[in-house]
């Protein structure tokens, strides 16, 4: 039995003015034991689909499980089951770090003591400060408190709306050390986020953009599929450069990253001469170009112009 499984889901939201279409047919399987990314920027959907699969929103249609259990009319025994951590820190900011974890312990009808082992590389980061009320914290420790309120009731699947949004490169690279410790204790576990670099530490993702699934692969089997030679090309008038690339014909899509733009051709031969002749027709100065491997945020891209 796999312990998530997606069918067709769909969900709008309506105002006086308009319908927003959130989520456009979903459907998706996740296998037990993995780290399963939900990929894409703000708007994309990933909030609507996570409070659809923890219980707090109903669906316009489509059917979705966890554990195998319907997120309908099986509500009671998901809430049993899963860990959530939303996207904001929903945290009691007035209790201690020690006070929230008893609460939620308590609320399942456990206690640290019971399930300390599988917090406890999370937990002992946090413990020296365990009498400091929770809004207090920095960033990164609300990030451990509330990924050890979320565990600490032994969830057999564990969803995490945009947890590393917001905090910085060390405590994001800790945190991803945390989860893929607790994979390896048997958790399940449904992240979604809006970095693209983070795809590469799923087993699988989901790329999703305005509601609608791009693609479910594993991330190499995602960039295997980017087919066209893919240049960076950098020169003093970035803006200038981009419109001028743009332009061309011949050019598929041309889009910022870093320092560079990536550029993508509409077949297969490479094209370096065409982007130094673009170049020079735009008097553009101290220009750099070269070839490089994509990554999932080109494949992401790629798959937007398809």
């Amino acid at each position: 039995m796999q312990p998530v499984v997606v069918e067709n889901i769909v969900q709008n939201y309506r105002t006086k003015k308009m319908v927003v279409e959130a989520l456009k047919g979903i459907s998706f399987t996740v296998d037990r034991g993995e780290i399963f990314g939900i990929i894409g920027p703000d708007g994309a959907g990933k909030t609507s689909l996570f409070r659809i699969l923890t219980t707090l929103l109903l669906a316009e249609s489509g059917k979705a499980t966890v554990d195998g259990f319907d997120v309908v009319t099986d509500y009671k025994q998901i809430r049993n089951r899963i860990g959530y951590m939303p996207g904001r820190f929903s945290l009691y900011q007035d209790l201690s770090v020690e006070e929230n974890l008893e609460f939620f312990a308590t609320i399942f009808n456990t206690t640290i003591q019971q399930n300390y082992d599988l917090i406890k590389d999370i937990y002992q980061q946090i413990e020296p400060f365990k009498d400091r009320k929770a809004g207090a914290l920095s960033g990164g420790m609300k990030q451990k408190l509330a990924l050890c309120c979320a565990l600490i009731h032994k969830p057999s699947v564990l969803f995490l709306d945009e947890p590393t949004t917001g905090v910085d490169a060390v405590s994001r690279k800790e945190f991803w050390e945390m989860l893929h410790r607790l994979k390896e204790q048997g958790i399940t576990i449904l992240v979604s986020t809006a970095y693209m670099d983070e795809a590469s530490l799923c087993d699988r993702v989901a790329l999703i953009q305005k509601g609608e699934l791009l693609s479910v692969d594993t991330p190499k089997n995602i960039i295997g599929q980017f087919k066209k030679p893919l240049w960076a090309i950098r020169a003093d008038e970035m803006y200038k450069l981009m419109n001028d690339i743009a332009a061309d014909p011949a050019v598929e899509s041309c889009y910022p990253f870093g320092q560079y733009h990536h550029v993508v051709f509409k077949t297969q031969e490479k094209r370096r001469q065409t982007l130094e002749e673009i170049a020079k027709g735009g008097e553009h100065a101290h220009v750099e170009i070269k070839p490089i491997e994509p990554n999932i945020e080109d494949c992401f891209m790629a798959l937007m112009n398809n």
